[in-house]
């Protein structure tokens, strides 16, 4: 993937020298001219956006860069261009690389801090012009760098004019010496790794290039500097300044939520402040106006909030309340442009926050773009705001760079200059010192820096576990137990985990497990999710039926290091699209609930579980449904429930359900907003529930016009291999006892595939097949396993009851993946109707969020292909009953006396399985990717497609503790044990 670059200026005499500069590869320089960290804000100063395209030169390695790019007189006219920002790799310079633990050189060069290597340490040059604005003169010009990854040095008309390290914070630079009348020359050189990169180790693609925005900004020679504010729930507040020469004072002028503006003391407070919290999202605006003898010097402006945050009887306090962290850690990635976001983007990640229930965020690893945080203060988003430091791939031990004298400077600039930025947004109530970098005096001298400068938020760091430098016990996958015993010690720290309820591939399973211990547990505030979107990166690629695939680690060559498909992890995927389990946290996120003492008379409780707003602003829609029916519908639109409090609600008669006696009863109800809120609509649902009636076990009762014909053979394995209804083949593939599923990403970190193998695709051997009257018997032989019967007995109406009887089973045998059947329709039998728990697919340890109805659905979207790799998808838990149809209503229905799951998909568990193509996470893993398979679905001839149906009595749950290991719960499992599961097959003829 590599482009074959020739340059023309490589020609030049001279132009590749030695090294000038080896600041690159010495940890105590980290900046040269770089001006000092200060905060977000908004000036009236003349800016120059110098986004666009540049011309643009790579090198694969920096002795080959050309070491007097920068010169005035040099032609790059044959030069190539790229935008910036821009990470080159999307360009064909380099190819993206993921990894998960360890650097980039992985494997080619040893670890050598703070040495990088040269070799595949690409260089890109950049070069473009500008136009000096005679309205600049007098003032100080400074250029800023957003982000560049991993070092930039900057020139401006030939002089070297700054260097900088730290690939995730801005670098602001005073040029104002080097520029000239009219147009003026800036080159910029960005090496792929520098010293820095030791510290840059974190879990995600590791891209190149100009990231965030390059801009110029002119101010006046006297300015504010810096300008900090402090603002207490209590109403109060103290703005400090940093003034430059000349300066003789300044006004501020404040407004916000019912206070026009009106000119403030730098200390005072403001009677009745409304505060800010994720619920309550209330923004002042500050006017700081500087004036020198001669008058008004420059204005700036920002926003600020009134809330507080402390540690307090061990619980995390907002305002005085024990809030709970119901959270994501998040990666800055476009599908598309890798760390080049939009503030577009930006609000489309927060609207979905906003829909799922999400209140918090932690910027793994690293500050975040300026713009995320003025956003998250807007809109109301907990932010926990991290340094950019992991050195993750130099272990936790001995060699951790926390320990190494030469990095202390690096840890305690990089701490130092992210509070120097972020300390005025009310949004971040959090600061972490890094992340997998071990402990040490480092981070220690970090965290005591840290907490001298800033009383008003805790902090804390993971690798820290329990000792002294951080306030908060915030571990990383902490089992349940684990959980409840710490929780339960009456500890001093909350425990709020960083990371938690590993969402890689099909996940998810036991979050509610997590969320009851948090609702339970008043020590136990909750935790961030890992993470929030899917690290694949659309990549082009014809196929038939999608233009592209969804990237991950390993996919653009076998040189570079790779994790594989472990950046993965979303809650939704890469284009932004919900990943199923999206649902489940959507549901045990919210906080409105509805419950029942007695569900037949028609009150429900209301729980209000905010800790800051009354329900004044919903609306609750509720409906009683007979068999998925709806029979009573109201709305409530007025909820008088405090936070923190619950209600009685009477919703109707109960007497009117003696309407109907027979069948399933159930409530449902929904909370909508009543108006516009942040980003959400009027109408946006923001909880549900559903209370259970009555439910009584489903009888199904035939429908079909007489005069049918039905014939049913098997084959000499005694399986049912034929059942043709009115003369057409419903089956493509026989029906076969199956106990082995197309494996997930936690199933393979387990290794599952390995450990539970044997039921995967075992060989069924024939012991005794009888054929009496209507009842067919096979007895099959699972070798070193157990014995399988299955037992088929027909109707005169074609109705075949199926009881499938595992026995005999062997003592070593292993944990089970699921226990059932399966076989393929044609593609034409493409509708999908169920009654149970959807209307997303649903698994035994991931139910909560579903919901027992009717539901009519087509098979064509019952995979998910927004998972990058293929797996186990598509399946509905708690059913009563499921159909599969043509559009001719014609095709066959599946019920049990007891609760079953099944799945109807397009393609087949052996397409989706990466057990059998060696999907292992070790070496390189598996490249296979979900999209590749939708040529298979056939959607616009479903007839030469096929219909992959299982129905099974249990499958294994999905499990979410960590994607390197943890089963599912013990409860979610499948132990090898006498086993029988009986369904009835029925024929549905012109059912409409």
């Amino acid at each position: 993937m590599k482009r074959n670059l020739i340059f023309a200026c490589m020609l030049f005499a001279g132009s590749f020298s030695g090294f000038a500069q080896e600041d690159w590869k010495d940890a105590q320089v980290n900046e040269r001219n770089r001006e000092p960290m200060h905060v977000t804000m908004k000036t009236d100063s003349p800016v120059l956006s110098l986004n666009g395209m540049w011309k643009f030169q790579w090198f694969e390695n920096l002795e080959q860069r050309q070491t007097d790019f920068f010169r005035t007189d040099l032609d790059d006219s044959a030069w190539a261009e790229i935008p910036v920002p821009g990470n080159w790799e999307f360009f064909g310079y380099g190819d993206p690389a993921y990894i998960n633990i360890g650097y980039a050189w992985r494997g080619h060069y040893e670890d050598n801090p703070p040495v990088p290597p040269t070799e595949h340490n690409h260089a890109g040059q950049y070069r473009r012009t500008f136009l000096y604005d005679p309205a600049w003169d007098g003032r100080d010009i400074f250029l800023t760098i957003g982000s560049a990854t991993s070092c930039v040095r900057v020139w401006i008309n030939g002089k070297e004019a700054g260097y900088s390290e730290d690939s995730k914070l801005q670098a602001d630079f005073n040029i104002t010496k080097y520029l000239v009348s009219g147009l003026n020359q800036i080159a910029l050189e960005v090496f792929r790794w520098c010293d820095g990169t030791y510290v840059e180790d974190q879990d995600f693609w590791r891209f190149s290039g100009l990231s965030r925005d390059t801009y110029i900004t002119a101010r006046p020679k006297k300015r504010i500097n810096d300008i900090h504010v402090t603002a207490g729930a209590d109403g109060s507040y103290s703005i400090s300044t940093q003034l430059s020469k000349g300066v003789k004072s300044v006004r501020y002028l404040i407004s916000g939520p019912g206070f026009p503006e009106q000119e403030m003391p730098a200390e005072g407070s403001i009677d009745g402040a409304k505060t800010w919290t994720a619920e309550t999202p209330n923004l002042y605006h500050l006017k700081a106006l500087c004036y020198s003898k001669e008058g008004l010097c420059e204005q700036v402006e920002l926003d600020f909030g009134f809330r507080s945050v402390e540690i307090r009887g061990g619980q995390l306090l907002v305002n005085g309340q024990p809030v709970l962290i119901k959270g994501a850690d998040r990666h800055e990635l476009n599908e598309h442009k890798g760390y080049v976001l939009s503030e577009a983007d930006m609000i489309r990640d927060i609207r979905i926050m906003k829909q799922l229930n999400i209140n918090a965020v932690r910027t793994s690893h690293y500050p975040n773009d300026p713009r995320w945080y003025e956003l998250c203060d807007r809109y109301g988003i907990y932010v926990v705001d991290e340094a950019n430091i992991e050195s993750h791939g130099r272990g936790y031990g001995e060699n951790t760079l926390a320990k190494d004298d030469n990095y202390l400077l690096t840890h305690m600039q990089r701490v130092q200059r992210m509070y120097q930025r972020d300390c005025n947004h009310p949004s971040v109530i959090i600061w972490s010192l890094g992340n997998e970098a071990g402990n040490g005096p480092n981070f220690e001298k970090a965290y005591d820096w840290l907490k001298a400068s800033d009383s008003t938020r805790p902090v804390q760091y993971e690798r820290a576990q329990l000792e002294r430098n951080t306030d908060i016990f915030c571990p990383m996958y902490h089992e349940y137990d684990k959980c409840r015993s710490y929780a339960e010690s009456n500890p001093e720290r909350p425990l709020i985990q960083c990371e938690y309820a590993h969402a890689m591939g099909n996940s998810m399973g036991g979050l509610k497990e997590y969320m009851d211990l948090v609702r339970e547990l008043p020590h136990y505030q909750g935790g961030f999710i890992w993470d929030f979107v899917d690290q694949a990166v659309s990549w082009p690629r014809k196929l038939e039926g999608a233009d592209h695939v969804f990237i991950f680690g390993g996919d653009m060559n076998d040189y570079d290091p790779s994790d594989n498909s472990f950046n993965c992890n979303g809650i939704i995927a890469a284009d932004r699209s919900l990943h199923p389990h999206a649902y489940e946290v959507q549901y045990q996120y919210q906080s409105i609930w509805t419950s029942a003492a007695d569900p037949t008379s028609g009150k429900v409780s209301v729980h209000n579980e905010n800790f800051f707003i009354g329900l004044d602003r919903y609306m609750m829609n509720w409906s009683v449904e007979n068999n998925g029916r709806t029979v009573l519908s109201g709305c409530v639109s007025e909820l008088d429930v405090a936070p923190g409090k619950t209600a009685e609600v009477k919703l109707f008669d109960g007497a009117r359900l003696a309407a109907w006696p027979h069948g399933d009863l159930t409530l449902k109800v929904r909370y909508h907003l009543k108006e516009a809120d942040g980003l959400l609509e009027a109408g946006a649902r923001v909880a549900y529930d559903q209370i259970i009636i009555r439910d009584e076990a489903y009888v199904y009762v035939c429908g079909n016009k007489p005069g049918y014909s039905f014939k049913a053979a098997f084959d000499d394995k005694g399986a049912l291999c034929s059942y043709i209804l009115d003369g057409k083949e419903l089956l493509k593939e026989p029906v076969m006892p199956c106990f082995g599923r197309a494996v997930t990403e936690n199933d393979l970190g387990a290794k599952l595939e390995e450990k539970q193998k044997a039921w995967l695709y075992p060989e069924f051997e024939v012991l005794k097949l009888v054929r009496y009257n209507n009842q067919v018997t096979v007895s099959y032989e699972l070798k070193n396993l157990c014995k399988v019967d299955m037992e088929y007995n027909f109707d005169d109406k074609g109705e075949m009851t199926v009881r499938e009887k595992i026995y005999e089973i062997a003592k070593d045998a292993p944990e089970m993946f699921r226990i059932g059947v399966e076989f393929e329709m044609g593609g034409e039998y493409s509708n999908l109707d169920f009654y149970g728990y959807g209307p997303h697919e649903t698994y035994i340890d991931r139910i909560s969020s579903g919901e027992l109805g009717l539901y009519s659905q087509r098979v064509e979207d019952q995979y998910h292909w927004g998972h990058a790799r293929p797996q186990e998808s598509g399946t509905h838990a708690g059913l009563k009953w499921m159909s599969v149809t043509d559009d001719n209503g014609n095709g066959l229905l599946f019920c049990s006396e007891s609760r079953f799951s099944g799945s109807a998909l397009p393609v087949s568990r052996r397409d989706l399985d990466l057990s059998i193509t060696g999907g292992v996470r070790r070496d390189r893993g598996d490249q296979r990717h979900s999209l590749e398979l939708r040529h298979l679905v056939k959607e616009e001839q479903r007839s030469l497609g096929k219909t992959s149906i299982n129905l099974d009595l249990v499958q294994m749950g999905l499990g979410c503790v960590n994607s390197w290991g943890k089963k599912p719960r013990l409860e979610y499992r499948i132990k090898p044990e006498e086993t029988e599961f009986t369904f009835t097959i029925h024929p549905i003829v012109n059912k409409n």
